[in-house]
């Protein structure tokens, strides 16, 4: 029972933040857009509804709704270090074959290769 309790908490917490964060990054959006774009370029000034839809646009458009993976980035980092001279060889040769920088890529194979 207490397991349940203190789950549902931190999902409320974390909606709270969430919501949190999303009306700060909308305001900052909000504020950006309506110090730039009016002056610069005659553009329509931004309530605070259509900068947090903006916001989320992008996200949607250029990148995903969670965090970039910083610690996905630094925990491939620790493996890199942890591989040996010869691992990192191979899989540098794996990596290039599927990039299409191997051998036998971009060549004409087969029977009407004469």
């Amino acid at each position: 029972m207490r397991f349940a309790v203190r789950r549902m908490v931190r999902i409320l917490a974390m909606v709270l933040l969430s919501a949190a964060v999303l009306g700060l990054l909308g305001v900052a959006v909000l504020l950006l857009w309506n110090a730039l774009v009016p002056p610069l370029f005659h553009g329509p000034l931004l309530t605070f509804w259509q900068a947090t839809g903006l916001l989320l646009l992008s996200r949607i458009l250029f990148g995903s709704l969670r965090a970039h993976g910083g610690w996905r980035r630094h925990r491939w980092r620790e493996r890199w270090e942890q591989l040996s001279p010869e691992e990192r060889a191979r899989l540098r040769e794996r990596f290039a074959h599927r990039c299409g920088r191997g051998e036998g890529r971009g060549t004409t194979q087969g029977p009407t290769a004469a």
